[in-house]
């Protein structure tokens, strides 16, 4: 892909599945919309020169530089198990705004992300209005759990591409999935350390001093990837590390622990801080996110920090159905 791609980013947060996006397809931000204060400012402090729109029920898309590529990851609340699961009928349903958008803009790929419940609510709505816009639609589902991450959080992703880009918008062509009266999803191979699978290439190979010890040591824990120095002179592997943590501390999650720690290449911060509340930096890395990518931007509350950690893309799970997605739509 031409890194001359422009992206629109809708429902922004703080960016994950932008970063998926510009690493499968390449391209430069144009434009992002996100009105919630705390995902602004994360916006703000990353791409101080790219435009925020805000809320993009309220823009005039016309007036808008059009791009090459739309993504986003829109409100789960209407399909969400945790929720009352209105779909449709959910005030928070902002996907008409959204083919909306893609209408004007015509964009040659769509890329969007939501809940795995959305498949079996509104999700029709979705491929209907694709199809009529002129987009054949792929789409799977995938566990953050199969690249890697201490945690499932399964998740659907779309990528739309427009069938004849010259024509967008034009005779209804049918959405080409996974499925027929329903989506079946696409498993992806589990991932492992230095196992087999598709998230095994997000895994970077133990350095030659770890090998022989990767998975233990004499004393039965596992001995954490050698320290690296930060501009300060701080090892790395000291940074947000409680005491204890987390050679010892992690009971029966040591395992998942230490295979996303050989993922990301870097060590786990505490899960807590010193007040015992859940630490923001221990659920930044969960998501696989750069340390400080949320946790150090100035004048972030800790709820703020929160708030758009929870509400987040893990970039190393959109990548890897991305990639799934447009082998799919290139062949």
């Amino acid at each position: 892909m031409s890194g001359d791609l422009r992206i629109g980013s809708l429902c922004t947060g703080y960016g994950g599945l932008d970063m998926a996006v510009q690493t499968v397809l390449g391209g430069t931000l144009a434009w992002v919309s996100d009105p919630d204060p705390g995902a602004s400012r994360i916006l703000a402090h990353h791409h101080p020169e790219v435009p925020n729109l805000g809320d993009l029920t309220a823009v005039d898309w016309a007036a808008v530089e059009p791009v090459d590529i739309v993504c986003g990851g829109y409100p789960c609340q209407p399909f969400s198990t945790a929720g009352k699961r209105k779909g449709t009928a959910d005030d928070r349903h902002i996907w008409p705004s959204i083919a909306h958008a893609l209408r004007v803009l015509r964009p040659r790929y769509a890329v969007f992300e939501n809940v795995a419940g959305h498949l079996r609510l509104g999700f029709d709505t979705v491929l209907a209005d694709l199809a009529r816009l002129g987009f054949d639609a792929e789409w799977c589902l995938v566990r953050a759990s199969e690249i890697g991450a201490p945690h499932h959080r399964q998740r659907l992703f779309l990528l739309a591409v427009a069938a004849d880009p010259d024509r967008l918008g034009g005779d209804g062509r049918r959405a080409r999935g996974a499925g027929r009266d329903e989506p079946a999803p696409h498993r992806l191979a589990p991932a492992h350390a230095g196992g087999s699978g598709f998230g095994s290439r997000f895994q970077p190979e133990p350095r030659h001093e770890d090998r022989d010890q990767e998975h233990g040591d004499d004393t039965g824990r596992r001995r954490p990837p050698a320290a690296d120095a930060d501009a300060g002179g701080r090892r790395t592997d000291e940074l947000h590390v409680r005491p204890g943590q987390p050679d010892a501390d992690w009971s029966r999650f040591a395992p998942a622990i230490a295979r996303w720690e050989t993922v990301l290449g870097r060590r786990a911060p505490g899960a807590t801080d010193a007040r015992r509340r859940l630490n923001p930096p221990f659920v930044e890395w969960l998501m696989g996110l750069p340390a400080g990518h949320v946790t150090d931007v100035p004048g972030l509350t800790r709820t703020q920090q929160l708030k758009a950690l929870g509400n987040g893309v893990v970039p190393q799970q959109a990548e890897a159905a991305l990639r799934l997605l447009h082998q799919r739509v290139s062949t």
